[in-house]
């Protein structure tokens, strides 16, 4: 670990990553790290006290602009897959951000120290494909209990009183030991979209989400709080969120796996997207309005029993 020759703790490191791409290595005082590249604002590593990494990167992801980086938490924005004219997931996870000079204010009186602010602007590149004038910041910040915090805030910018829509995600990769050996609760009887069945709207049925092939939906109007349980390493994700309705729960299997590229063949064992998401009603923002959307991921030992989570006593108690 860096830091200066007072030996003080070094919460922020400015540094380069793959390729000579720049990135920002966050760490907390038990020893739990994150980070962030500027090209995309990607968080490509989130690690416990243990060094254990806790999101998935592809062996093969490519660190080569223009294409997107695979693996970690990629932004989709102004537009989720291929809901629009854009390019799939939209062009943000492809853009190099800056560290924002002048971040906002946050109403928070939390003691954290690891964090970053980053901004993307509109270009004169962009608004030919999206004629929009817009600003997003990101603050990424990791707790001194080793959670990962995401806040993003876009704002219309536009000087011609025109509003614009756009679909949003969190594309997060976790993890994972064994994706058979893998449940996801909190989106039990929920609506969901399929996108293997062109966005057909069926009903979940049963209990917690298993998998045994390739998955892509979109649950809908889904709660603040869904976790992720990893019964082979005995981990629990737990994923809250704020102003993003809904959840995508992707994994490709074994056919698209080996069809793409910047994808290991059998890679998607050992990942699970469960995007925080506002996919199936685009928000809507006037000339000077801002949106606010917010993910927070911790990590748990998974002790406690199923059905009765409640990570802040498994929290507290560790």
């Amino acid at each position: 670990m860096s830091s200066p020759s007072s030996g003080e703790m070094v919460f922020v490191e400015h540094t380069k990553g793959v390729n000579g791409l720049p990135k920002v290595i966050l760490r907390e005082v038990r020893g739990c790290s994150a980070e962030v590249y500027l090209y995309g604002a990607q968080v490509t590593s989130w690690k416990n006290e243990h060094g254990e990494e806790l999101l998935f990167l592809s062996s093969k992801a490519t660190f080569k602009p223009p294409k997107a980086i695979r693996g970690g938490i990629p932004i989709c924005f102004p537009q989720f897959g291929v809901q629009g004219s854009l390019e799939q997931h939209g062009f943000a996870r492809n853009r190099h951000w800056m560290v924002d000079p002048d971040p906002p204010p946050f109403l928070t009186c939390s003691p954290n120290k690891a964090f970053i602010d980053l901004i993307l602007k509109h270009s004169e590149e962009d608004a030919k494909i999206w004629p929009h004038r817009y600003e997003f910041r990101l603050r990424v910040t990791l707790g001194p209990g080793g959670d990962l915090m995401m806040t993003s805030r876009i704002r219309n910018t536009n000087t011609d009183g025109k509003p614009f829509m756009f679909t949003f995600s969190y594309h997060t990769y976790f993890a994972i030991t064994d994706i058979s050996e893998v449940r996801v609760e909190g989106l039990e009887t929920l609506d969901y979209l399929d996108y293997l069945k062109n966005k057909e709207r069926f009903t979940e049925q049963g209990d917690a989400i298993t998998f045994e092939a390739e998955v892509d939906k979109a649950y809908l109007s889904t709660p603040t709080k869904i976790a992720i349980i990893d019964h082979e390493r005995k981990r629990t994700y737990e994923l809250r969120k704020d102003g993003l309705p809904d959840a995508v729960v992707w994994n490709p299997w074994d056919k698209k796996a080996k069809a793409t590229p910047d994808f290991g063949d059998n890679e998607y064992k050992q990942m699970l997207c469960v995007e925080a998401a506002c996919v199936e009603k685009p928000i809507t923002l006037k000339p000077g309005e801002e949106w606010r959307g917010r993910q927070e991921l911790s990590a748990v030992p998974s002790s406690y029993c199923s059905g009765q989570l409640d990570p802040q006593k498994a929290l507290q108690s560790s």
